[in-house]
């Protein structure tokens, strides 16, 4: 699996709600090692970015099953851990605008409001459940992938049509015009 298999708008499929992991097979433990091959190949191919987390739809597989990588300050550290039905079952503070992008949203971030602090319930990789409290950046991340389960894409938060950026040469993100985002197409 590479990153060639990471769909993109405006492919329909990334609007689809995913359906639970019911039994933790060979099957879901091999699509999570495939999502984590795709991840690491989109990286590779990214000189200023970092594939932080992945759903399972983005790679065409409507299970709700997401990957978080276990440290985003070093690119070095390729592990990832899996979140399978994955929930948010409590919210805590005011939402706060952040830069968000996605693998599955080429070349456009934006500034999102997400929660500070979020509770999570999951299932590990081997069927044991995850009750635990995500603040800041990993917050963030899993709000991102819940929604990706959901058929939501970051943009759909996006209400201020001056939020768009892309990343110049250098790495640094850079205002764009909201007409030259809607001729594209890319957000539909």
């Amino acid at each position: 699996m590479n990153r060639h298999n990471i769909i993109t708008l405006p492919n329909p499929h990334l609007r689809e709600k995913s359906q639970r992991a019911h039994v933790i097979t060979e099957e879901v433990k091999e699509l999570i090692h495939d999502m984590e091959a795709a991840t690491i190949d989109w990286e590779e191919h990214r000189p200023h970015e970092l594939g932080v987390a992945l759903a399972a739809i983005q790679i065409d597989r409507l299970y709700r099953v997401v990957i978080v990588r276990d440290d985003f300050d070093n690119k070095e550290n390729r592990s990832f851990f899996a979140l399978i039905n994955p929930e948010i079952v409590k919210t805590e503070g005011e939402p706060v605008l952040d830069y968000e992008g996605c693998l599955s949203v080429k070349n456009i971030y934006g500034l999102v409001p997400r929660y500070p602090k979020v509770r999570v319930k999951a299932l590990d990789i081997n069927g044991r459940e995850l009750r635990f409290k995500a603040e800041g950046f990993l917050s963030r991340v899993i709000q991102h992938e819940i929604d990706h389960t959901n058929g939501i894409l970051f943009i759909d938060h996006i209400k201020d049509s001056d939020s768009f950026f892309k990343l110049n040469k250098k790495g640094e993100l850079e205002e764009v015009n909201y007409e030259t985002i809607r001729k594209s197409r890319i957000l539909w």
